[in-house]
């Protein structure tokens, strides 16, 4: 693999369904790289980024056209590349008892959500709307057996 990978035009974005569906199906296969930017740099047509998994990439885009959250840079059958911007996003979370918390990790997986672990919280990276993960966990929520700890 070279050391260095030009990107010169965006592949597409992370929000077209015929995308998404393309992006669900490498997340399946761990396949699936993030370059996170600052606000400033998306204006910008010719970077040097390095994804998640270690990968630099020169990106090299036509003039005028521009970056965004959710921007897929690579998009082919063994990688896709996507960009996130801004702060990252996580919800962080709590279980009350051992059952709460096997669950609790047993959807985190099964989801293949990106977590860290912090004490006894789970940090939960998101990767789309907070509604969508929320929904996924709201019988342990409203029950009290898993507390959102966003504030600590």
């Amino acid at each position: 693999m070279p050391d260095l990978l030009v990107v010169e035009a965006i592949a597409g974005w992370a929000d077209d369904p015929a995308i998404a569906t393309r992006l669900h199906v490498l997340e399946h296969r761990h396949a699936v790289e993030y370059v996170h930017l600052e606000v400033a740099d998306l204006d910008r047509g010719r970077l040097r980024v390095t994804s998640d998994a270690g990968v630099d990439y020169a990106v090299a885009l036509p003039r005028g056209t521009g970056l965004a959250d959710g921007a897929v840079l690579v998009l082919d059958d063994d990688r896709a590349v996507v960009v996130r911007s801004g702060v990252a996003r996580r919800l962080a979370l709590r279980a009350v008892d051992t059952a709460a918390a096997l669950r609790l990790g047993f959807l985190a997986g099964h989801l293949h959500w990106k977590v860290d672990q912090l004490d006894d919280r789970l940090l939960v990276h998101l990767q789309g709307p907070e509604a969508e993960y929320t929904a996924r966990v709201a019988d342990l929520l409203a029950s009290g057996r898993v507390e959102r700890c966003d504030d600590e």
